[in-house]
């Protein structure tokens, strides 16, 4: 039989650096081992009760499509969500999508052709790469530096990568995998470039009300000159600690832009029925929630940032907002090191997962020595899994002597 070859995109597409060395978690949890999962940003905080209750007391006895655009009344809690945060969508500028994944994939399909290009800033959140495979557009990559706290560079250096086939800039405020808060000077630069060469921009902005030390955030959708270039794109997964739940939006004041998004929802279907009825309440009135926890990660934060102050040879800055960290270490190959801690280390059987961070680039050759943790343990289990970390790095870099 003659080889069966696959598409180009489905060869060029990455393993997930975040979940490639799931297979390996699994087994040292079956052996036994205590693994604390450091890796990825699935917080430990319970979901909300008012989600949970609503599931619980579902009547219907029919699980049935809904209006491919989102069951109405959820896109008027995103109306109210965005309302309370001075932000102004009408209904029909909101589509509801299954997660936030959806939301990204749904704007690169929308404003891009098979070759055409989005300006990115790396590190970013390494499923972005994921999304444009799947469209087939190039992520064109702007370098921002941890000397800088990785924030923007000057409007020269992004203006060097826009060319004849970038579509837009995408960007995630606060950031992930960073933690940066951009300040408003540096989105007005965006908005600034978009207007002049007629871009779109994409906002990311999960993380939203994930600000610490004083911080304001500064939404994209705030700059009236720049209205009908904004796709702002968002998911409830991590606000309110139901990433299982699968709901996110598009909101747009282009109705081009919405229009293309629709279909593309309408192909698909629907987002699912129970998550999107579950979430409408706390969507409403979602401040006295996060407030909460905000409070919690700020703390959880701190933690990680003392513990790792006091790992020689490990360089990182305090995180401003989300609720991760990037931590450049003193070895060569973090993707070898982050394997090792899983396959061949542990403490008291127990020992640390962590995300490498050259997926997070698109350069080639950064991110080696750097790893992302996301602080979404209890500030006791952090504690003890930076002990763990320290060890496993003294060990580690005996080895490779």
């Amino acid at each position: 039989m003659k080889k069966l070859n696959l598409s180009k995109r489905a060869i060029k597409a990455q393993f997930s650096p975040i979940r490639k060395f799931v297979p390996f978690l699994e087994k040292v949890k079956k052996e036994g081992i205590e693994v604390f999962e450091l890796h990825i940003g699935q917080p430990d905080l319970e979901t909300p009760k008012e989600i949970l209750r609503e599931i619980k007391n579902f009547k219907g006895k029919i699980l049935s499509y809904t209006n491919s655009l989102g069951i109405e009344e959820l896109r008027k809690a995103w109306q109210k969500y965005y309302r309370d945060f001075g932000i102004d969508f009408e209904i029909s500028e909101i589509v509801v999508t299954t997660g936030g994944s959806e939301a990204i994939l749904f704007a690169f399909l929308s404003i891009c052709d098979p070759g055409e290009e989005i300006i990115v800033f790396e590190p970013f959140y390494t499923n972005y790469l994921s999304y444009a495979s799947m469209a087939g557009i190039k992520l064109k990559p702007v370098t921002t530096f941890a000397k800088n706290g990785f924030h923007l560079p000057e409007r020269k250096e992004i203006l060097k990568q826009i060319g004849k086939k970038t579509k837009g800039i995408l960007i995630c405020n606060p950031n992930n995998p960073t933690g940066t808060v951009y300040k408003k000077e540096e989105l007005e630069m965006l908005a600034q470039i978009a207007k002049a060469k007629n871009l779109f921009i994409l906002s990311d902005e999960t993380y939203r009300e994930f600000v610490y030390d004083g911080q304001k955030h500064y939404s994209m959708a705030n700059f009236p000159e720049i209205k009908e270039r904004v796709i702002l794109l968002d998911s409830i997964s991590k606000r309110f600690n139901a990433c299982g739940a699968r709901i996110g939006c598009v909101a747009s004041k282009n109705k081009n832009l919405i229009e293309g998004v629709t279909k593309f929802a309408q192909g698909r279907l629907s987002p699912p029925m129970l998550e999107q009825l579950a979430v409408i309440p706390l969507l409403k009135n979602s401040k006295k929630y996060t407030q909460k926890i905000v409070k919690e990660y700020k703390k959880r934060r701190d933690t990680v940032f003392k513990a790792l102050q006091k790992i020689p040879g490990v360089f990182c800055l305090k995180p401003k907002g989300a609720f991760y960290i990037i931590v450049k270490l003193p070895i060569e190959d973090s993707d070898d090191f982050a394997k090792w801690l899983l396959t061949e280390f542990s403490f008291e059987r127990k020992t640390v997962m962590v995300a490498p961070a050259s997926g997070f680039y698109v350069t080639k050759g950064l991110g080696k020595d750097e790893i992302r943790i996301a602080f979404v343990l209890s500030s006791e289990k952090l504690k003890e899994a930076m002990e763990i970390l320290k060890m496993g790095l003294k060990e580690y870099k005996k080895l490779k002597r």
